[in-house]
């Protein structure tokens, strides 16, 4: 565990994990259990797989298939967006730095 992380108790069925987390990211760690949790009963319910490690490997596969299929349908592409962000926030910093420049006093220079 890391200085910044903190071990949180989580439960995926019926079986507790203890698992770090940064502070700030236990409520999404949470929900993201709960989902995985959830996805899990539903592939045990059906009955047409069995054990504990054939359903988890299930379950991670109709998750992965759900994101990537979410991807394609609204061509998110989180790594784009990153890459935009970051141009914008250099386009931001060039920007305010020709502003302070310009609006400099002669006193300070």
């Amino acid at each position: 565990m890391s200085r910044d992380s903190k071990g949180m108790d989580i439960n995926i069925l019926g079986r507790e994990f203890r698992v770090a987390c940064p502070a700030d990211e236990q409520e999404a760690l949470l929900h993201a259990a709960d989902y995985l949790d959830k996805k899990m009963r539903e592939i045990r319910e059906q009955g047409k797989v069995i054990g504990v490690e054939r359903i988890a490997v299930m379950a991670g596969l109709n998750i992965a298939y759900e994101l990537l299929s979410s991807r394609q349908d609204k061509g998110f592409d989180i790594a784009a967006i990153k890459r935009r962000m970051n141009s914008m926030e250099a386009l931001l910093d060039k920007a305010m730095a020709d502003q302070n420049e310009l609006f400099a006093s002669p006193e300070s220079s």
